[in-house]
């Protein structure tokens, strides 16, 4: 759309409010509101805010930042009124003098993306993000009690989030997405929307609205939606798979019907630069402590670097189709990570694999969950980062991922997740207190 176009929209559909938007580099969503009086100006990139204000973004000294919405973005929510409707636009941050800020999220994606472009290039995602919903208490305060006992695929009446899943993929669709899945999940209380896939700039903007869509609703049906990846101890934590393909010249790079398992060089490629760098973006991929608590073994949780076209206990899967839908599903991911950083660094890991034709191990098709440690070792198959602070010293080591976020981001990045694991480390939990103060 053009910036005419966006003007007539908010006109013809009563806009009242619109909220700008952008992302931290920690992948919380942010914004500020305007009125509809304001539009014209925002479009032309003249609204400024400061970015001191922002975690991870700058100093005090240098707090003037502007934001230029992407006119794409450009909708209204349909769960506000319609008489005063509120609209968003998610904005790219700029400096003063007119260049980009490396701090944003959004660019260090872009910039990524280029060097895909210039390699010919074009990358497409599919996310596949999982979410719990949970009671709320009488003052409106989150718990984790479930507020079901469904399974995998169950509905009602033990699916008691159905009616708000269902309101969530009615709202995604007029929101423009393509829905393709909706369902309860393994764990009580955790569920499923696969939206399809897209150009990787269009999808990490998509999964940030997903997010804030999933939240609200929840929250209006009286639950409280988290992405949290291992909210309850004992049960199966929250995904995201990310499921990547390049396109070249119009054709998928990943499909050769004569190749083995119908894979082009570039796919195996992909696939050892990912293997090969999968420790060092782990951070950006599992950026939280909770993370970790996922990824240990016996919940499906991919932790052993390897790959299958089948099994699903390796950390990269390659799903059965074929011909335009062949692509390269990478499981680790979870859903509390910043989609524009978690996308940039695959990206850059797969495309480094194809530059320098990194090839991938041997296929593993044994399960691995039941291999032991000695078995493992001689498979030459190694673990993801057991911590948060193991997965930032993996990335401080990291030529790709430096560069990747460019130093800015890697620094406030590292910067901000060691004060969070600082602060982890030094608080002592009630299992502490459970296992040692009687003990000793």
């Amino acid at each position: 759309m053009d910036k005419k176009q966006v003007l007539e929209k908010a006109r013809e559909m009563n806009v009242k409010f619109i909220r700008l938007q952008f992302t931290d580099i920690y992948g919380v969503l942010k914004n500020t509101a305007i009125t509809v009086e304001q539009l014209e100006k925002a479009l032309d990139g003249e609204l400024m805010f400061d970015g001191s204000s922002i975690e991870g973004f700058t100093r005090i000294e240098e707090s003037d930042m502007y934001l230029k919405p992407d006119l794409n973005t450009f909708l209204v929510f349909p769960w506000r009124p319609k008489d005063g409707a509120v609209a968003r636009l998610i904005c790219d941050v700029y400096k003063p003098d007119g260049t980009p800020f490396e701090g944003d999220p959004r660019y260090v994606l872009k910039k990524t993306l280029k060097e895909a472009a210039d390699m010919g290039y074009t990358m497409f995602v599919g996310p596949e993000a999982e979410f719990f919903m949970f009671q709320v208490d009488e003052q409106g305060r989150p718990t984790t009690i479930t507020h079901d006992s469904a399974g995998y695929f169950d509905m009602s009446p033990v699916d008691l989030g159905e009616n708000a899943r269902r309101d969530m993929v009615l709202i995604l669709e007029q929101m423009g997405f393509e829905i393709e899945a909706s369902h309860h999940e393994v764990a009580e209380g955790q569920h499923e929307i696969d939206f399809k896939y897209s150009e990787a700039l269009d999808v990490a903007d998509k999964v940030m609205t997903f997010k804030f869509v999933v939240r609200t609703v929840a929250q209006r049906h009286g639950l409280h939606a988290t992405f949290m990846p291992k909210p309850i101890f004992g049960i199966n934590g929250s995904g995201m798979h990310m499921n990547q393909s390049l396109f070249k010249n119009g054709q998928n790079a990943f499909f050769d019907p004569k190749g083995p398992k119908q894979l082009s060089e570039d796919a195996y490629y992909y696939i050892g630069g990912l293997l090969k760098h999968a420790r060092s973006f782990a951070a950006l991929t599992n950026p939280t402590v909770n993370s970790y608590k996922r990824l240990v073994p016996g919940y499906e949780a991919p932790v052993y670097l390897a790959w299958s076209a089948a099994n699903r206990s390796a950390l990269v899967r390659i799903p059965a189709k074929r011909g335009a839908s062949t692509r390269v599903e990478l499981r680790n991911p979870d859903p509390a990570c910043n989609p524009y950083l978690a996308v940039a660094v695959a990206l850059a890991a797969g495309l480094d694999g194809i530059k320098n034709k990194i090839q991938p191990p041997a296929e593993t098709t044994a399960n691995i969950y039941h291999m032991d440690a000695d078995q493992r070792a001689a498979a030459g198959i190694v673990s993801l980062p057991a911590s948060l602070k193991e997965a930032i010293d993996e990335a401080k080591d990291s030529d790709l991922v430096k560069t990747t976020l460019g130093d800015h981001v890697f620094s406030k990045f590292v910067e901000g997740k060691l004060k969070e694991w600082d602060d982890y480390r030094t608080k002592v939990s009630e299992w502490e207190i459970k296992k040692y103060l009687t003990t000793f």
